[in-house]
């Protein structure tokens, strides 16, 4: 059978850093506060001038050449994101004209937090179909632009950042030993609209829009619905808990990742952590903290990792790869 093999990764960070004291000068907040209830020390802000689409072409270039490719051996990128520089063309299409393509596929994948696995699962799926060969997966965000610097309830969450992975079809034998994705899930449900959600877009507002979360009732659904999402892909892999060597979580409160970390009995010394450094880059927290494990070499040839997030929508997901 066909896999769809993860054979590079990259990330990208806007240069300035913004510090949780910075922060405390801004709004009601401290430190100390920050840091008890999230476990985020700083994020990363976008320049004046710089968007979406180049967060995601340098964290793109990052990870072709970690894979040792040009961009005109890809035949399909899909960009997962919920701030595009503009509301059309897809950012996808940005991304694609700067890296000089002119053949191939590009399309964005809008779910917000679990982006990148949703657009992880659309690649694998076009992929293992024999419609495409190589794969450029992104996550960018420049979620900056859409907070509402005055509440800091939520202003002191998020950052801006780009992560990558290039995906190649390789044959496999169809048991759990083979590299690349073995297994994904994927759920939604829109009742919970209103506990996360930006306030404007361009059917109702005519306005961009502020992000705006009920953090507590977020909070309980996260950690139910990603303990539960991570059992069930292990299940359709055909593995167990015990299988896995590292969790690349999505990175939106360390909190978060402790309960997931409980409900499934593994040990933090599992779990890749970059939510201090990075703060909540929605789409591509994921791929960042991936990168960062790749690396620094913690992820290591076969090791199998599982990948998960969940977002506005609800949506959330999970994905097993052998690396």
């Amino acid at each position: 059978m066909i896999r769809a093999r993860i054979i590079g990764t990259g990330s990208y960070l806007p240069a300035h850093i913004l510090s949780n004291a910075e922060l405390a000068a801004r709004v009601d907040t401290s430190d100390e506060w920050i840091i008890e209830r999230t476990g985020i020390r700083q994020r990363h802000i976008a320049a004046e001038g710089e968007f979406t689409s180049d967060l995601g072409l340098a964290a793109a270039q990052r990870a072709l050449d970690a894979a040792g490719i040009t961009a005109t051996d890809v035949d399909l990128i899909i960009v997962a994101t919920a701030t595009p520089d503009q509301t059309f063309p897809a950012c996808a299409t940005v991304i694609q004209h700067k890296l000089g393509m002119i053949h191939g596929v590009a399309f964005d994948v809008a779910a917000v937090c679990s982006g990148f696995l949703y657009a992880l699962s659309v690649a694998d799926a076009m992929l293992t179909s024999g419609a495409h060969r190589t794969a450029l997966v992104i996550g960018a965000e420049t979620f900056s632009r859409i907070l509402d610097w005055e509440d800091r309830g939520t202003c002191v969450l998020f950052g801006d950042g780009a992560g990558a992975v290039v995906l190649r079809a390789e044959t496999g034998t169809g048991s759990p030993a083979d590299r690349g994705i073995l297994a994904h899930r994927l759920h939604s449900d829109g009742r919970y609209n209103d506990l996360l959600y930006v306030d404007g877009g361009p059917g109702s507002t005519g306005t961009t829009g502020k992000l705006r979360m009920k953090g507590r009732e977020v909070f309980r659904h996260a950690v139910t619905n990603l303990a539960s999402v991570m059992t069930e892909t292990l299940a359709v892999a055909g593995l167990a808990p015990t299988d896995v060597d590292w969790v690349i979580p999505h990175q939106a409160n360390l909190r978060i990742l402790e309960g997931t970390a409980r409900k499934l009995g593994l040990s933090m010394d599992r779990i890749v952590v970059t939510v201090d450094r990075h703060a909540n880059t929605s789409a591509a927290s994921v791929p960042l903290a991936l990168d960062v494990a790749v690396r620094d070499g913690r992820i290591k040839s076969n090791d199998l990792v599982l990948l998960e997030a969940m977002g506005g929508g609800f949506t959330w997901g999970a994905a097993a790869v052998r690396w």
